[in-house]
């Protein structure tokens, strides 16, 4: 009986381990990969901004199409997003669905993002509230939105994602912006969905 309770016990011990070690790299190890992506992409679109042949060519899948910022996250809170929400897309970052507008345009610019995993960069979308800013960063523009609207909605409600919020009949003629995540953390039962609309856009503040 000592020796059953002890290998039980024992076999507890190494279930705790491994489950801790699981958490740890869900948690550390994915956000770990997702800043290597985010550097690596951040360094390569801000090179192609600084460049002094502007070019119009389209933003593969993959690439880095702009930058998030929001600012009641605090000044060091900031994504590369990316063009795509593709599995692969969305463990580099915050993933713009194509076909969807892009920044600053008439239409709904949608991005979506992780709430938990690979850096859980739409972690705290539940503190938004109506009239925070969330600014995006593109080579010459930077275009400042403003929260208007926060939803929970069932992951088949894609209705969201149309160029008129929950009006997939009508025709755009606002400039929109639309952030998706999962809800509750660590569930994908719902999505949270953050609406907001275009107030202004100014010149980017260039880096050297």
């Amino acid at each position: 009986m000592r020796t059953l309770i002890r290998g039980m016990g024992e076999l507890c011990i190494t279930a705790g381990l491994v489950f801790m070690l699981f958490v740890t790299y869900t948690l550390w190890g994915t956000g770990r990969y997702t800043q290597d992506q985010q550097d690596r992409l951040s360094d390569e679109m801000l090179s192609q901004w600084r460049a002094s042949k502007v070019t119009t060519e389209k933003v593969e899948l993959g690439e880095g199409l702009a930058m998030i910022r929001i600012p009641s996250f605090g000044e060091d809170w900031s994504f590369v997003v990316i063009e795509g929400v593709d599995r692969d897309d969305l463990r580099k970052g915050p993933g713009h669905y194509p076909g969807t507008a892009g920044p600053g345009e008439v239409g709904n610019f949608v991005i979506s993002g992780h709430r938990t995993t690979y850096s859980a960069p739409f972690n705290r979308l539940g503190e938004l509230d109506r009239g925070d800013e969330i600014l995006i960063d593109t080579r010459e523009k930077q275009y400042v939105y403003k929260v208007t609207d926060r939803k929970i909605v069932k992951p088949s409600a894609t209705e969201v994602t149309a160029p008129v919020p929950g009006r997939p009949d009508r025709k755009p003629t606002d400039p929109l912006i639309t952030l998706t995540t999962c809800h509750p953390k660590f569930s994908a039962a719902k999505r949270m969905i953050i609406f907001g609309e275009l107030a202004s856009a100014v010149p980017r503040v260039k880096q050297a």
